[in-house]
């Protein structure tokens, strides 16, 4: 049996890169201005949400029709580690402009529409714009408000900034002349040959980090190494390197794990490999659940749903994860997988206590599966937080409830974070629906079950009071919005 690899391989720009020496918390960012140079790349936050660290990272995604597609996606390089760059294509601001220094058209709008002063945060939105420009070819102003959502730029204000992107899309020169465009067929094969086909194994003095290639060499590396930290998008484990500099060792990245990344659609709902980015899930969720579109909108920036998982936002347990919620209020499972083999369970079940959650030594999750929303049945989940975009909720209510002919509720799931140490449904408020005819004096009568579900802390997100009064107010706000959608509907078809 062949051994293990030893070293990371990647494309940076037009460079072929192989690392053996590789710490297991060494970051892009640093990589890139240390070690390469490359200084257009800026350190801002350190913990992506200002975009000055705004890189591409290239990679092979399945294209939906049993193939392959090339993708580029906008990630911050201050929380991406070195570990999880195998087998991608790394493109700095560097890379854009021709030999002859002629600017890309990006680059060139930034300078015709003055989107710049400081200049600090340029390099970031640059190459913001540079991953729409390569994706939309007539981006709508909101499309282009969207891209830009996690980069902080003080100084120009973003008028200007758009004008150039709106610019940009408009000068499009010949395919020659795009460094990606151009080299798109060579990075496709070149990046298929970087492809493991067995478990990667670095190790830097006593630290090590591992790259498993399938979900079977991850089980083996976990039941050796059941107390490794896995890594996926890294936007919370990045942080713990960045700001609480923590000494993580061994880490396991399970990015590039093809079956984890899976989204597949059927009549009984729908399954999400738990590597699967905010990005990669958006469609599928939105199609099936509006709601949870307009959600995913408002987790992080491009850059931060690019990386982060849907799997990762469960797994690290966070009492104020945006996903867990709604999943909870739709029924949602959670397959966890070991050596031993697999194990399902309601997703409302593996939150056990705060930081603690029902994962065994040695398993991982594997998938969530959704089931498909009955007909008939209104379902909504609304964030509260400082900030509508970029910003950690300090609550989020999740409601599901089915009604009978007699418009009385006959089942409720309702969920919030925010609220307690972990996810949790509001079953005091569930049962006092239960049997109710779904109406304004009923949601005013069991607004008070709230208090025997929830004791809210008080931290500098909200207070506990605050909590509570926003709590109730969301069920109100389900309520009035689920009654005004049904009473249209109803009024349409006797229209019609």
């Amino acid at each position: 049996m062949a051994t293990a690899s030893d070293s990371i391989r990647f494309i940076l720009n037009d460079t072929d890169v192989v690392l053996s020496d590789v710490a297991p918390t060494a970051t892009l960012l640093d990589y890139l201005r240390l070690d390469r140079r490359l200084t257009g790349t800026k350190e801002g936050c350190a913990e992506g949400d200002c975009g000055a660290c705004t890189v591409l990272v290239g990679r092979l995604a399945a294209d939906g029709r049993g193939g392959e597609k090339l993708v580029y996606e906008t990630v911050n390089s201050c929380i991406r580690f070195l570990g999880s760059l195998n087998a991608t294509h790394v493109v700095t601001v560097e890379h854009m402009a021709a030999r002859d220094g002629t600017l890309h058209p990006v680059q060139q709008a930034m300078v015709d529409f003055h989107g710049s002063q400081c200049g600090f945060c340029t390099p970031g939105i640059v190459m913001s714009l540079y991953g729409l420009w390569l994706t939309n070819d007539t981006p709508s102003r909101a499309a282009i408000e969207k891209a830009l959502q996690g980069n902080l730029c003080r100084c120009t204000g973003y008028e200007p900034i758009v004008r150039a992107a709106e610019a940009a899309a408009k000068a499009r020169p010949s395919a020659i002349f795009d460094p990606i465009t151009r080299a798109r067929d060579t990075i496709v094969m070149r990046l298929k040959e970087l492809r493991p086909t067995q478990s990667i194994t670095i190790r830097k003095d006593e630290a090590f980090l591992i790259v498993p290639a399938d979900t079977a060499g991850l089980a083996a590396v976990l039941a050796e190494h059941p107390a490794a930290t896995i890594v996926a998008g890294a936007t919370d484990v990045g942080l713990w390197v960045t700001k609480q500099m923590r000494s993580l060792n061994p880490v396991v990245f399970i990015n590039g794990i093809a079956e984890l990344q899976r989204i597949e659609r059927s009549d009984a709902g729908l399954t999400m490999g738990a590597c699967a980015s905010y990005t990669d899930a958006h469609d599928a969720l939105a199609s099936a659940f509006p709601t949870l579109g307009r959600l995913l909108d408002r987790i992080g920036g491009e850059q931060v749903r690019n990386m982060g998982t849907i799997g990762g936002n469960i797994a690290n347990g966070s009492p104020i994860g945006d996903s867990p919620p709604p999943l909870i209020a739709l029924g949602a499972t959670l397959t966890l997988r070991s050596k031993a083999g697999p194990r399902t369970l309601p997703l409302e079940d593996f939150f056990l206590a705060y930081g603690k959650q029902d994962r065994k030594p040695g398993e991982f999750v594997e998938n969530i599966f959704v089931p498909a929303l009955p007909a008939g049945d209104l379902f909504a989940a609304y964030k509260i937080s400082k900030r509508r975009d970029e910003d950690i909720s300090a609550l989020l209510g999740a409601f599901r409830i089915t009604l009978d002919e007699a418009n009385r509720v006959t089942a409720a799931r309702i969920a919030y974070g925010g609220m307690a140490a972990t996810p949790k449904r509001a079953k005091a408020v569930e049962t006092a629906l239960v049997g109710q005819p779904w109406t304004e004096e009923t949601i005013r009568a069991v607004q008070p079950a709230l208090e025997t579900d929830y004791q809210p802390l008080t931290d500098w997100r909200a207070t506990s009071a605050y909590r509570m009064l926003a709590a109730k107010n969301l069920l109100m706000r389900f309520f009035l919005e689920s009654a005004g959608e049904k009473a249209q509907l109803q009024r349409f078809e006797e229209v019609a």
